[in-house]
C-alpha cells in the first residue's frame, strides 16, 4: 500500500491505514522471523520502533492477519499452478499412451482376421510394423533378430548400439511388445506413474512412464548410478568408456545383482550401455546384454554367478514444460529361470515383481530427490531425509550380503550339525570388523568383537499372505523373538544414556515403536524399537540398560498389489549417530505365484472371479489373496568373538530353529483357511452371486423335495454362505471340471480362497481310485436323474490334507431357462484327518 503522512494514516475511521516503505519494511522485518506475533511481541515492536509508534496495536494485529493471508493465498496459487502443469504433462502422457494402445489394437485387429483367413498358416505370419519397427509373429510382439556377427571395435560397437536404440525406442514408445497394465496401479496426477507388464513376450519386461521434477541431466546422472537406488544392485563396474562421433558415450559395463533368497543364485551381466541425445532434446540411455553371437568384447564367467541377459533397455527422459521431466522406463531381462528349482521359478518369470523391484524403485527414487530439493526440510529426529535414506540402504544392503555371503567379501561357511535347515557363515575380514571392533561401554568395559556369524535359512509358506504375515511379526515381536538374543546383539554397540525422543510412541507387547520416516508413497518406512521388560539383563553390566533397533519394514499393505515384503532390523547405539554399526537382520516375504501376472487384457472375468471376498472384483483382489505360495527368507547376525566361535553358533542354529517354528505356527493362524480368519471375512456379494445362491437353493428343493436354506425373510446368499457343511459348484463346461465357487465351509475344506478356487479341479480332490470311479460313473445319473447321494468317503484339500465326510449330494444346479449351470456338491459332517 502506498505512502502517505503521518497526520492522516486514519481513514473511514480507522478502518484503512496507509503506511510507509519504512513502516511496511519494518513489519516484514517481524513478519519473517514470527508471522503470528503475540499481542505482546506487537507492543514491543511498536515501542522499538518509533515509525510505527501512531499505528494502533489493532491495525498491526489486521496487518499480520492480512499478510498470513497474502502468503496462503500465494502458496496455494504456486500450488495450483504446479499441479496444472503436472495435470497437463500427464494429459500428454496419457495421450501418448492412448495413441500407443491404438496401434497395439490394430495389430490385434490384423492379427485376428490374418488367422480367420489362414488358419493352417498360423505358425508363419510375420508383418512388418514401419512405424515402430516391431513384428507380429505366432500371436506374440517381439523385434525381427537382426543380430549381425560384430568386432570389439569402436564401429562393431556402435552398430549394436544403434541396434539397441531402435528396438529400446520401438519398446518404449511403440508396440514392439504388448503391454498390459499392472494390476491396482490406476495412472493420474498422484500416482506414481503409468507401469505396465508385458504379455506374451520372451523373458520378462515392465515400462513405466512417469513425471520427475528434476532436469533430464540429472535424472539420467542418478539412473546410471544403479547402486545408489536399486536395493538389488551389488555393483556396477564400467569397464571401458568410448565416444561417439554424434557426441554419445558407449560404456562396457559388468554388473551383479543379489540373489533375494538363499535357495537361488545371484545374477551378473557383461552389457553395453549408450547413452545419447536424440534431434528433439531427449536424452536416451539405452542398455543390452553382449554375447558370442554378436563376437562383440566378452567378459569371463563368475563364480556362484549365472549370467543372465538384458534384452534392449533403458530411459527415455524428456524435458518437460514448466520444469522437470516425462521419463519411459523399460526393463526387459532373461533371468535364466532353468537355474533355481522349479518351485522359485516364478521369481524369475515375473514381470510384475521386476516392475515393483526394479522400474517402480527408480520412479520412487527420483521422486524421493524432487521432493527433498523443492522440501528440504528435517524429519523425524533431526535427520534429513538424505540421511535416512542412507541408513536404509546400509540395511538392505547388509541384509543382502548376509543372504547372499560371497566368498569375496569374507564370508565361509561353517560345518553343518547334520540337519541342513540352517546355514551358518562366519566373516572375520576386517572390512567387516571395522563396524564393530572396539566399541566402548558406558560403565569402561570394552567389547572387542573380531567376527560375525549368520545363520540363514528360507522356507515355502502356503495359504497366507506376506503383508498380514509380515505385519504380525512386526507388531507381535514376542511372538518369535528371544530377548537374550536381542541383548547379546546389543551387547557390540555402545549402551551410553538413552539420548531419542520419544515422539508419540506406539507399543506392541514388550516393545515401543517410534516412528521415524516413510517414502513418497509409504510403500516402507522406518522406524526406532525400545524394546521393554528387559529389567533383569541390566544387573549384568555387560549388557546394554537400553536395547533399540533401527527398523525398516515394506510390503504390509494388505491393500496394495502384492509384492516383496521385508522387516529388517539392526541394534543401533543409544546416540544414533549416523556412522553407528549396522548389522542387519530379518526377513524377506516374496509371493511366488501371482494370480495377475501374464492375463491378456481381453480375459473375460468369469463367475469365480467375480464372487471375491465383499464386492471386491478380480482385478482387486490379486493382491493380499491372490497369492497362495511365497518364499521367507531369515538372516540372523551377530557379532562375537573368535574363541566363542562353537558356542554362538551353536545358539544362533537354534534360535534360527525356533524362529522358523514360530513362524510356522503364525502362518497356519493367519492362513485363509483358519478359522480364526475366515470367520472375519464377510460373505461375497455380487449379483452373480446372489443370482448363483437362488439357483442352488432352487435345484436342491426341486430335485431333493426338502429345503437346502431357511425359507422365509433371510438372505439366501448370505444362508448359503454360512451353511454349516461344504457346499461348491463344479463347471460344466471345462474338462476336468473345475470348481467355481464354494461357501465358507468349502473353503475351508479345500484350505483355498475363492480366487484360487478356479484352480482346483474335481479330480485333485478325488485322488484315490474309488473315488474317481464314484465321480465318473456318478456323471451321467446326475444329469439325467438331477441328483446322486453319496456314502462318506475320504478326500484330499489342496493342501494334500486327507479329508473325511460322513455322506456327499451332488445335483445338477438349473438357471431361470431350466438348463443346466453347473453341479453342486455338498458334504456332510466333514472334518480333517
Amino acid at each position: 500500500m502506498g505512502g502517505g503522512s503521518n497526520n492522516s494514516h486514519n481513514i473511514d475511521n480507522g478502518k484503512y491505514v496507509r503506511y510507509t516503505p519504512e513502516q511496511v519494511e519494518a513489519l516484514e522485518r517481524l513478519y519473517n522471523d514470527c508471522p503470528k506475533p503475540s499481542s505482546m511481541r506487537r507492543q514491543q515492536l511498536i515501542r522499538e520502533c518509533p515509525i510505527l509508534s501512531n499505528i494502533e496495536p489493532k491495525q498491526i494485529k489486521v496487518w499480520f492477519q492480512n499478510r498470513r493471508c497474502r502468503e496462503k493465498q500465494r502458496k496455494e496459487a504456486s500450488r495450483l499452478q504446479a499441479v496444472n502443469r503436472k495435470l497437463t504433462a500427464m494429459n500428454k502422457l496419457l495421450m501418448e499412451e492412448n495413441d500407443r494402445l491404438q496401434k497395439q489394437v490394430s495389430h490385434l485387429v490384423y492379427e485376428n482376421s490374418y488367422f480367420r483367413q489362414h488358419p493352417q498358416n498360423q505358425g508363419n505370419l510375420a508383418t512388418t510394423d514401419t512405424s515402430c519397427e516391431s513384428v507380429v509373429t505366432s500371436g506374440q510382439h517381439h523385434l525381427t533378430p537382426q543380430h549381425q556377427p560384430r568386432d570389439a571395435s569402436p564401429a562393431g560397437l556402435l552398430s549394436i548400439a544403434d541396434e539397441t536404440l531402435t528396438e529400446f525406442i520401438s519398446k518404449a514408445t511403440g508396440t514392439a511388445v504388448e503391454w498390459v497394465q499392472m494390476h491396482g496401479m490406476k495412472p493420474g496426477p498422484d500416482s506414481i506413474g503409468i507401469v505396465a507388464i508385458s504379455h506374451g513376450c520372451t523373458g520378462i519386461a515392465a515400462r513405466a512412464c512417469g513425471l520427475v521434477g528434476l532436469d533430464p541431466t540429472r535424472v539420467a546422472e542418478i539412473l546410471k548410478d544403479k547402486p545408489c537406488w536399486s536395493r538389488d544392485c551389488r555393483s556396477l563396474d564400467i569397464v571401458n568408456v568410448l565416444s561417439t562421433a554424434n557426441g554419445g558415450t558407449l560404456e562396457l559395463i559388468y554388473m551383479q545383482l543379489y540373489a533375494p533368497t538363499t535357495l537361488a543364485p545371484a545374477r551378473d551381466f557383461w552389457m553395453l550401455r549408450y547413452t545419447s541425445v536424440m534431434e528433439d532434446g531427449s536424452l536416451v540411455i539405452c542398455e543390452r546384454s553382449l554375447n558370442n553371437t554378436q563376437n562383440g568384447p566378452s567378459m569371463p564367467p563368475s563364480p556362484h554367478f549365472v549370467r543372465a541377459e538384458i534384452l534392449p533397455s533403458g530411459y527415455l527422459i524428456r524435458p518437460c514444460e514448466g520444469g522437470g521431466s516425462i521419463l519411459h522406463i523399460v526393463d526387459h531381462f532373461d533371468l535364466e529361470p532353468w537355474s533355481v528349482p522349479e518351485v522359485l521359478r516364478s521369481l524369475y518369470e515375473s514381470s510384475t515383481l521386476l516392475a515393483q523391484r526394479t522400474t517402480m524403485a527408480a520412479l520412487r527414487y527420483l521422486r524421493e530427490i524432487s521432493q527433498e530439493i523443492s522440501q528440504p526440510n528435517v524429519t523425524g529426529w533431526g535427520r534429513r531425509p538424505a540421511a535416512l535414506r542412507a541408513l536404509s540402504q546400509r540395511l538392505s544392503k547388509g541384509f543382502n550380503e548376509a543372504v547372499n555371503g560371497f566368498s569375496d567379501e569374507g564370508w565361509s561357511m561353517l560345518e553343518s550339525d547334520g540337519i541342513d535347515d540352517v546355514t551358518l557363515l562366519v566373516n572375520s575380514s576386517p572390512t567387516k570388523m571395522m563396524m564393530t571392533s572396539s566399541l566402548p561401554f558406558s560403565n569402561g568395559f570394552t567389547s572387542m568383537p573380531s567376527a560375525v556369524l549368520c545363520a540363514k535359512a528360507s522356507m515355502l509358506l502356503q495359504n497366507v499372505p506376506p503383508s498380514i504375515l509380515l505385519r504380525f511379526l512386526r507388531e507381535h515381536r514376542q511372538e518369535w523373538a528371544d530377548n537374550s538374543i536381542d541383548a547379546y546383539s546389543a551387547a557390540a554397540i555402545k549402551a551410553g544414556p538413552c539420548s531419542l525422543p520419544i515422539p508419540r510412541p506406539g507399543s506392541f507387547g514388550g516393545q515401543v515403536i517410534l516412528p521415524l520416516a516413510h517414502t513418497i508413497e509409504n510403500e516402507e518406512f522406518m522406524e526406532v524399537i525400545k524394546l521393554e521388560s528387559l529389567g533383569h539383563y541390566q544387573e549384568d553390566m555387560m549388557m546394554p540398560a537400553d536395547i533399540f533397533l533401527l527398523q525398516m519394514c515394506s510390503g504390509v499393505d494388505e491393500n496394495a498389489v502384492e509384492s516383496c515384503a521385508e522387516l529388517i532390523f539392526a541394534p543401533i547405539d543409544a546416540s544414533f549417530s549416523d556412522d553407528a554399526p549396522i548389522i542387519p537382520s530379518g526377513f524377506r516375504i516374496i509371493p511366488l505365484d501371482s494370480k495377475s501376472e501374464g492375463l491378456s487384457p481381453n480375459r473375460t472375468l468369469d463367475l469365480a472371479s467375480a464372487l471375491d471376498v465383499g464386492s471386491r472384483t478380480a482385478g482387486d483382489s490379486c493382491g493380499s489373496r491372490g497369492n497362495t505360495k511365497s518364499v521367507m527368507t531369515i538372516a540372523f547376525q551377530l557379532a562375537f568373538e573368535m574363541h566363542m566361535q562353537e558356542n554362538v553358533a551353536s545358539m544362533a542354529r537354534q534360535y534360527v530353529r525356533s524362529v522358523i517354528a514360530s513362524v510356522q505356527r503364525v502362518a497356519l493362524a493367519l492362513s485363509p483357511s483358519s478359522h480364526q480368519l475366515s470367520g472375519l471375512r464377510p460373505p461375497p456379494a455380487s449379483p452373480e452371486a446372489h443370482t448363483l445362491a437362488r439357483w442352488i437353493s432352487h435345484s436342491y428343493r426341486c430335485y431333493l423335495g426338502v429345503d437346502l436354506l431357511k425359507p422365509h425373510g433371510t438372505d439366501i446368499l448370505k444362508s448359503l454362505w454360512h451353511h454349516p457343511d461344504a457346499v461348491m459348484c463344479c463347471s460344466l463346461k471345462a474338462l476336468p471340471p473345475v470348481f467355481t465357487f464354494a461357501n465358507q465351509a468349502g473353503l475351508d475344506m479345500l484350505e483355498t480362497t475363492l480366487v484360487a478356487l478356479q484352480d482346483i479341479t474335481l479330480e485333485k480332490i478325488f485322488d484315490n481310485n474309488n473315488g474317481k470311479k464314484t465321480m465318473c460313473s456318478g456323471f451321467p445319473q446326475i444329469m439325467q436323474q438331477g441328483f446322486m447321494c453319496m456314502d462318506g468317503g475320504v478326500c484330499m484339500s489342496s493342501m494334500g490334507r486327507a479329508v473325511t465326510y460322513e455322506k456327499a449330494v451332488a445335483w445338477k444346479v438349473l438357471n431361470d431357462d431350466e438348463e443346466p449351470h453347473c453341479i453342486c456338491f455338498m458334504f456332510l459332517n466333514w472334518s480333517f484327518i
